[in-house]
């Protein structure tokens, strides 16, 4: 009692209470909260809206999954939406002031599941290639993987893992924090808008790159000898739409769980050539983001070994004292 008296005297001669207990302007204190008192905001993570934005590509990836062994089309559209509102969460953080550690974690790891499943349809599509599918989701998971545990074991608990300096590798700093200004005209006002152009350009023909060679799978013979017809083979040239050559009946079942999904779905008689277009265009940049990964991957593994070094050296010097 005594404690809170001396208490009660000391804010009224700082003149934040009255001798009634209250505050000076009259109005009762405002409770704390739990979180206030652990040194947290009231706000909530979850629903921000970069991470709303994270939740609907999540919803139109497994969408696209559900479509992918049937319905090349459907499955391309909703994968691509999908992968181009990567930068929209990006911005939204940026335009609220919405960052976070979450939503960071959210969007990469989102990203990396996109592209896994996509890579082990067409493994599954094309099992005489699917070592080398194997091997890029590989090394995408643990480049990307490592990156993330250099950054936050050396690089401290709130660093990002896009802020590469350009000491440690000036092509992993280009790749990551190359930013053009952008004006868009919303509700009559210019707004100014950051956006990572080498980084979506990659991001965007890599994916590019695999859905267009998932569209192949469909409708380019070249790449599925089972749509080429059973007459006049030598008169085919890689893009006319045909039907699948001399179909198993029994595996034609409308599950698109069955044996003979795909080839259900090659009979729909797409055309190859847009297809052909975008696989030929994409493929430098597909090229060059692997070998970014690698160069990521060693980077963050030379990282790691400079931080096991000076652990050792500071154990040894205290074992010296």
């Amino acid at each position: 009692m005594s404690s809170q008296r001396l208490k009660n005297g000391v804010d009224r001669l700082a003149g934040t209470t009255q001798p009634n207990g209250r505050p000076a302007n009259g109005a009762p204190r405002a409770p704390v909260s739990a979180r206030e008192a652990k040194g947290e905001t009231d706000e909530n993570i979850f629903l921000f809206v970069p991470n709303l934005i994270g939740y609907a590509r999540i919803v139109l990836c497994i969408a696209s999954l559900y479509f992918m062994p049937l319905h090349p089309r459907r499955c391309s559209f909703l994968y691509s939406i999908s992968c181009l509102m990567d930068a929209l969460d990006g911005i939204a953080a940026r335009k609220f002031k919405q960052s976070t550690k979450f939503g960071a974690v959210l969007d990469m790891v989102t990203d990396r599941c996109t592209t896994t499943c996509l890579l082990v349809f067409l493994a599954t599509a094309k099992p005489q290639y699917s070592m080398i599918f194997q091997g890029l989701i590989s090394l995408d998971l643990a480049s990307h993987y490592m990156h993330m545990y250099a950054t936050l074991t050396m690089g401290g608990q709130g660093e990002s893992h896009k802020n590469v300096s350009a000491e440690r590798s000036w092509i992993m700093n280009k790749y990551y924090t190359n930013k053009v200004g952008l004006q868009p005209l919303v509700s009559g006002r210019r707004a100014n808008v950051v956006c990572k152009v080498v980084l979506f350009t990659f991001c965007a023909l890599n994916e590019l790159f695999f859905i267009a060679l998932y569209l192949l799978c469909f409708s380019s013979p070249l790449i599925t000898p089972a749509l080429l017809p059973s007459a006049g083979l030598a008169g085919q040239n890689g893009t006319t739409p045909v039907t699948p050559h001399q179909p198993i009946p029994s595996l034609l079942f409308p599950s698109p769980f069955s044996a003979g999904a795909m080839e259900m779905a090659r009979a729909n008689k797409m055309d190859s050539t847009v297809p052909w277009i975008l696989t030929l265009g994409s493929a430098p940049v597909m090229a060059i983001k692997q070998w970014i990964n690698v160069l990521q991957l060693v980077k963050a593994s030379q990282w790691l070994a400079e931080g096991d070094r000076r652990d050792r050296m500071k154990e040894k010097r205290k074992r010296q004292q």
